[in-house]
């Protein structure tokens, strides 16, 4: 089973200090909510952002739907093989149930997730497919007791993903973590929880080709697509 996080996560509701800023206003009248069950979004809400400590690092919820979508999606989790987190920057986690089938479409996962901000679950009926809980890394980390944890980030030691996950196939229970924001680095918080930082590209590479690749050859080092063609 790999543990696989995205971490300080560009993802969050539109907080306090702009709700009264025009563009959140005309954001809010357009979709007959109040600012504080909003996401924040760059492409909406960049000229309110500009007063934020950290904007730089902050409004992109595509991203976490982009990861999602390639980590979802992967025989890993068909398998049962993988558990995805996302720890958002202002510590929250959402727990993903592997078996949830996210919204493809960018406007109805945005809905989702800001149902699941409100209500701490999502679907609000049934079994929650997504749940949310204020907690930190530290606290997931120290829940899911990995015996291994790898970072990908532009500031790491330079490896080839395929050398820096061959690795965790001989521990028992290994995590992965992705950023999930657009610019910057993780905070030295998280740095001091990780066990193996690395860089895989001279250029600085989008989340969600990351761990596309992460996971893949987290699949190639179990041989498991070899097993999954022989069972045809």
């Amino acid at each position: 089973m790999l543990t696989f996080i995205i971490a300080e996560a560009a993802l969050e509701t539109v907080p306090k200090e702009l709700w009264n800023h025009a563009a959140v206003r005309r954001n809010s009248k357009r979709h007959k909510k109040p600012p504080k069950q909003l996401l924040l979004d760059r492409s909406l809400h960049h000229a309110a952002m500009r007063q934020l400590e950290d904007n730089l690092k902050r409004g992109r919820p595509d991203i976490t739907h982009f990861v999602l979508l390639e980590a979802l999606g992967s025989p890993l989790n068909k398998e049962g093989l993988l558990q995805v987190y996302v720890h958002t920057n202002q510590n929250y986690v959402i727990t993903v149930n592997p078996t949830v089938r996210l919204p493809r479409n960018y406007t109805r996962f945005v809905g989702l997730i800001e149902q699941l901000f409100e209500q701490g679950k999502a679907p609000s009926d049934g079994e929650p497919l997504l749940t949310l809980e204020h907690k930190t890394l530290q606290q997931l980390l120290s829940e899911t007791k990995p015996d291994y944890i790898l970072a990908f980030t532009k500031k790491g030691k330079p490896k080839t993903i395929q050398n820096a996950v061959s690795n965790l196939q001989s521990k028992q229970n290994p995590a992965v973590i992705i950023g999930g924001f657009a610019h910057g680095s993780f905070s030295e918080t998280t740095t001091q929880l990780l066990d193996e930082i690395v860089c895989v590209d001279l250029e600085m590479l989008e989340a969600w080709t990351v761990a596309s690749r992460a996971i893949y050859e987290f699949e190639r080092a179990l041989s498991l697509p070899m097993k999954r063609l022989g069972r045809q």
